[in-house]
């Protein structure tokens, strides 16, 4: 009969050997400065450069989406079309990321009356730097060489606040990515608040002190 100690190291030593095969990265991004980048975009019919940076001192969302001509995509990409102005009024930049080229993007817009109404810049990520900085990157199976459907809120000092990573298959709620930014720009200008569970706009928000432990 083998004995428990020697069960627990081989036991041990197998739980180790599948946590190093599934190579999971447990790292966040959030509450970390937002990894910079330069790259080519689509933007009012126009190519150009964009640069992370050059937007300090606004909001910035961070769309992550697999691929142009798709299916779910171009359905979250006319949302955020749709209320790009609820994002502006919040002083909120949009950046919607695919590992597409800026030429593609263009010729998405010139036929899908979804996409021709985005306003926003649609970056290029060709060689998939920035979904790589952003652990985003797709590096094997059927969508090898894609992104992660993924959603970064960056303030304007550049500090990841939120991150938000879907299945390919799972279309994320643009609705919910403006409540967010609501919620941490309220915090970001009300210093000691928090939003409490399902906080909309308006609503209120909890201070924490010895006076709240155990009263909630």
């Amino acid at each position: 009969m083998m004995s428990a100690s020697f069960l627990r190291r081989v036991l041990g030593f197998d739980m180790q050997q599948n946590n190093q095969n599934l190579n999971v990265n447990i790292t966040t991004l959030v509450g970390k400065r937002a990894p910079d980048f330069v790259v080519q975009a689509f933007h009012k019919n126009a190519f150009k450069q964009i640069r992370l940076s050059s937007l300090r001192g606004k909001w910035t969302i961070l769309a992550f989406y697999p691929g142009d001509f798709t299916f779910v995509c171009p359905t979250e990409l006319s949302r955020f079309a749709e209320m790009y102005n609820d994002f502006k009024k919040l002083n909120a930049e949009i950046l919607s990321v695919s590992t597409d080229g800026e030429h593609v993007h263009k010729a998405w817009a010139d036929i899908s009356p979804m996409i021709k109404k985005i306003q926003f810049p649609m970056l290029a990520d060709t060689a998939g730097k920035i979904s790589k900085l952003y652990g985003v990157y797709i590096n094997e199976g059927i969508d090898e060489g894609r992104s992660l459907r993924a959603t970064f809120i960056i303030d304007p000092d550049g500090i990841v606040r939120s991150a938000d990573i879907h299945d390919n298959s799972i279309g994320r709620s643009v609705k919910e990515v403006l409540r967010k930014l609501q919620a941490a720009n309220y915090v970001r200008k009300h210093g000691g608040e928090v939003c409490p569970v399902e906080w909309e706009a308006g609503q209120k928000t909890l201070k924490p002190g010895i006076g709240l432990v155990g009263k909630l």
